[in-house]
């Protein structure tokens, strides 16, 4: 008929004609820019897109908040916009140059970096095995408590040269870890207990039961009536790796190791393959053959293991090298915001951990030179996560196209909620 459009694939064989259909209107929408530059259609820029940007948004609002709780600046506003303005630019390129100087403008806070970042990049380890697993492993503060308890009771009660010693309290601290991150596996397992009530609570258990050991004659210091450790012998303290003058020791090895070791065994192993399987349909997994209750005792084991590690690193590596109340303080629940933040993957969360490690410690220097409390750091972290959990709110603000929400390899963390 005429004035009726055809059909171009009239006539063609079903193959050319599949290849010619296209998304309405896609014959007159072109990648913008930002898409183009980004390389959001790629596997990799799909990965890094949202968090970098995440982190930028967050910047840009801290940079905001400094401004506007400076009160002399808030009143210059009203006298003088021009030179309030100025001030303001000044106020935050002083603390932003004081961030980065802190973290990176030098051997030292390189080290400095490096030493804050070893812990965190362990607790995410065990964040991010667990999500991996479609399981939220909310315990690895109490695992890192009992690991460290451990490396501690080896490290001054076992007498040993330190290439004994040290091995020694890191196995201590990864048995440990695992066995108090392996019962809320088996709970679930046995009794359907959902992780994240038993995690929560181990949490406590954990906090409590250090403060009792504590005041035993077995942990306490003598002469001491608060809740202080002996400290570890001389043998058991995890060697600097660059003298004296940075505390960046190897504890930063054995990080990178847990690393490689994580990535070899979601991605490399049978057992990975096995643990990714569960987290993606237990059904599935158990109807192909796989059995869902190991798995969820494993993968918690497991992930306990790895912040048993960090535990051990509180305690080894940081001085004065003994235990007293929540010496882990928030390192355990930070290592979930680095597992978001690294999307659940070993080299996301090893680039979560550094980054994280780096916002301490120039934090520090921030707060010394330009007089910003260091609580704006914590304040930008948690920016940071928000973003990353919302990305509908990152693809709003920079106008990005719907497939940058998540890669292809996104590990959905939430599996495991409810199961």
């Amino acid at each position: 008929m005429s004035g009726q459009p055809t059909d171009p694939t009239e006539g063609r064989p079903p193959g050319d004609a599949r290849q010619d259909q296209e998304p309405a209107g896609a014959a007159d929408e072109q990648p913008d820019f930002l898409h183009r530059a980004t390389g959001v259609g790629t596997r990799l820029g799909r990965a890094l897109l949202i968090p970098t940007l995440a982190i930028i948004t967050a910047l840009i609002l801290g940079a905001i908040i400094i401004a506007v709780t400076d009160i002399d600046i808030l009143r210059l506003w009203g006298e003088d916009p021009g030179e309030a303005l100025s001030q303001s630019v000044e106020q935050v390129a002083d603390a932003y140059t004081a961030l980065f100087r802190g973290s990176i403008g030098s051997g030292r806070a390189i080290s400095e970096t490096l030493f804050s970042a070893t812990p965190l990049i362990l607790t995410g380890l065990a964040v991010a095995l667990a999500f991996n697993a479609g399981l939220f492993n909310i315990g690895a503060n109490g695992q890192l408590h009992m690991g460290g308890m451990a490396a501690l009771w080896v490290g001054f009660s076992v007498d040993l040269p330190a290439y004994l010693l040290i091995p020694l309290a890191l196995v201590a601290a990864i048995i440990a870890g695992g066995i108090w991150g392996g019962i809320p596996g088996l709970l679930k397992a046995r009794t359907g207990a959902h992780e994240v009530i038993t995690t929560i609570m181990f949490n406590f258990i954990a906090l409590f039961f250090v403060n009792y050991l504590l005041t035993t004659r077995v942990f306490q210091a003598e002469g001491r009536d608060d809740l202080i450790s002996e400290p570890v012998n001389e043998a058991a303290e995890l060697p600097l790796l660059f003298g004296s003058d940075y505390r960046v020791h190897v504890g930063f090895l054995i990080a990178l190791g847990a690393v490689a070791f994580t990535h070899w065994l979601l991605y490399r192993s049978v057992l990975g393959f096995e643990f990714r399987a569960v987290g993606a349909n237990p059904e599935a997994a158990r109807y192909a053959g796989m059995k869902p209750t190991l798995i969820f005792m494993l993968v918690m084991a497991t992930a306990g293991s790895l912040a048993g590690l960090a535990g051990a690193n509180q305690i080894l590596g940081l001085e004065p090298y003994r235990a007293q109340s929540n010496f882990a303080g928030t390192t355990g629940f930070d290592g979930i915001s680095i597992a978001l933040l690294g999307r659940s993957h070993p080299l996301g969360v090893l680039w979560a951990g550094l980054l994280f490690g780096a916002l301490r410690a120039g934090g520090r220097e921030m707060q010394g030179f330009a007089g910003i409390p260091i609580d704006l750091v914590i304040v930008i972290q948690a920016l940071i996560i928000v973003f990353i959990a919302a990305p509908a709110v990152i693809r709003s603000l920079f106008r990005l196209p719907e497939e940058v929400e998540s890669g292809e390899d996104t590990t959905v963390a939430t599996s495991g909620w409810g199961a």
